[in-house]
């Protein structure tokens, strides 16, 4: 019979202690290491401990990290999670002593820097992917700036324009989903060390040299708020998912132009899978792993807000433990799709002929004909826009594309005003050729030439400034853990 009056209950153990220490072990191991270093250097420096017992409990430290493996660790239920292990070795060699360094803290404290510590490498590693992959945008869109495609709005063909153009509307979006997860990524640069389990410590704590020594910008200032709120979590998720839910609308456009009806865009064959059956089949589906990929991340990221819903302003488990380490799959999805797609786009190619087709059969162009007549012939934009629908609608009916439509258009014109057309055959072709419907369209954020090579100087411009924070902080967290090791060394030698 199991006595059930003795912690942990073994259902208990197996279903929530068991896989948390698994989980600490996995992703926090290090990160404790930290923290027990950092807080063992303020204790002594603020005189909270001699510096007979710092020397002691930092040469005992180096001798548990030496000596543990997490890896091959067990979870016994010996102690209730990895923390209390920790101790439990430190009192193992030193008595009393060992239980000293928990002095002014607590794992509410510890936790949530363990959890912002764990975020910060993983959120930093996503940045830098889709900064790559904005690079490749730029890059292909720069490459591609006089490449015509069919624009397509309601499932329709509507204008044409420059696959430069649109790559340069993705980018824009990225660089504002980069612009917030930079925002999400200030909200983990804030430090809850100092806070121990809410209301701060009795000891004379420096809190400053806590976030300091850990590579924190500097402390989260309200105690209460370092263990209660949870917005550094549902921001930086939030940002996760409308990065990936913003990329997956891109996604689905490659699948539909590479479809066999539309034929807009190529995959070369490195990333085109055949069927096992049917030997005419090119499937390009890596698109389609990056559609699920997105999607995925999106989903686990909504999750892990969620779960945050209708919960206590307080401590509390649902923002701890298993959530966060649940959502550290939406990091993995988004890598694996944001890298895929930073491949996919310099590899693909636009198919020039089906898109001419494509819009001459459509007659994508006749808006422009339309300004023309309001420009050239003093029209209204309401009779203009009659005009041209008529002759649309008889060059879709003859089943012939824009250029052979002059007649049509003569035709239409004297019936809509009651007079000759001055637009001769050459200036009508001009207003309906492709290329002239976007040279005309050199307006800020256009996709004539001068416009986008001017765009294509602000987003360089921008990348280059998102960067740079990123760098700072990189270089921030670099050299505070090359000083938390120099003063913990020297600490052991004093």
């Amino acid at each position: 019979m199991t006595d059930t009056d003795t912690f942990p209950h073994p259902v208990y153990k197996d279903t929530v202690l068991a896989p948390l220490f698994e989980g600490v072990k996995t992703h926090y191991a290090g990160h404790m290491m930290a923290i027990n270093r950092a807080h063992l250097v303020m204790l002594r420096e603020e005189d909270i401990l001699t510096a007979s017992d710092a020397v002691k409990i930092a040469s005992t430290l180096t001798q548990i990290e030496a000596e543990t493996d997490p890896d091959a660790l067990t979870y016994t239920g010996e102690h209730e999670d990895y923390f209390f292990f920790v101790e439990a070795e430190l009192k193992h060699h030193l008595g009393d002593l060992g239980g000293a360094l928990h002095t002014a803290r607590s794992r509410n404290d510890m936790d949530h820097t363990l959890f912002k510590l764990a975020l910060q490498s993983r959120t930093e590693t996503l940045i830098a992917q889709l900064h790559a992959l904005g690079a490749a945008m730029l890059d292909k869109a720069q490459a591609e700036k006089s490449t015509l495609i069919t624009a397509w709005t309601h499932g329709q063909p509507a204008q044409p324009t420059t696959f430069g153009h649109y790559l340069a509307a993705a980018l824009e979006v990225l660089l504002r989903d980069i612009t917030r997860l930079e925002a999400a990524a200030g909200g983990l640069d804030h430090c809850p060390m100092g806070a121990a389990a809410i209301t701060t410590s009795g000891f004379p704590i420096n809190r400053a040299r806590m976030a300091e020594l850990l590579g924190f910008s500097e402390p989260l200032l309200n105690s209460y708020g370092c263990i209660a709120s949870v917005d550094y979590v549902t921001g930086l998720y939030s940002a996760i998912k409308l990065t990936f839910l913003h990329l997956g609308r891109l996604i689905q456009d490659m699948q539909f132009w590479s479809a066999f009806e539309v034929g807009q865009l190529h995959v070369p064959g490195a990333l085109v899978q055949i069927s096992s059956i049917m030997p005419q089949k090119r499937n390009p589906v890596p698109i389609e792993h990056m559609r699920h990929l997105a999607s995925m991340t999106c989903g686990r990221a909504e999750a892990v807000v969620t779960t945050m819903h209708n919960t206590p302003f307080t401590d509390m488990n649902d923002s701890e433990g298993e959530v966060q380490q649940g959502g550290y799959a939406a990091f993995d999805s988004a890598m694996r799709c944001a890298a895929l797609l930073t491949a996919f786009i310099p590899a693909v190619t636009i198919n020039e002929d089906r898109v001419r087709a494509n819009m001459n059969a459509a007659c994508v162009t006749i808006t422009e004909l339309a300004d023309t007549l309001v420009r050239d012939e003093s029209l209204t934009f309401r009779e203009a826009h009659e005009v041209a629908a008529t002759v649309a609608k008889e060059v879709i009916a003859m089943g012939q594309g824009l250029e052979a439509g002059y007649h049509a258009f003569t035709d239409a014109f004297r019936t809509q005003t009651g007079r000759k057309t001055a637009l001769d055959q050459q200036a009508f072709l001009e207003a309906v050729s492709p290329e002239g419907f976007i040279a005309r369209r050199d307006r800020p954020g256009g996709p004539a030439l001068p416009a986008l090579e001017a765009a294509f100087a602000i987003y360089a411009r921008d990348q280059a400034d998102l960067r740079l924070k990123q760098d700072a902080r990189l270089t921030r967290r670099a050299s505070a853990a090359e000083a938390l090791k120099s003063v913990f060394n020297s600490l052991k030698e004093a």
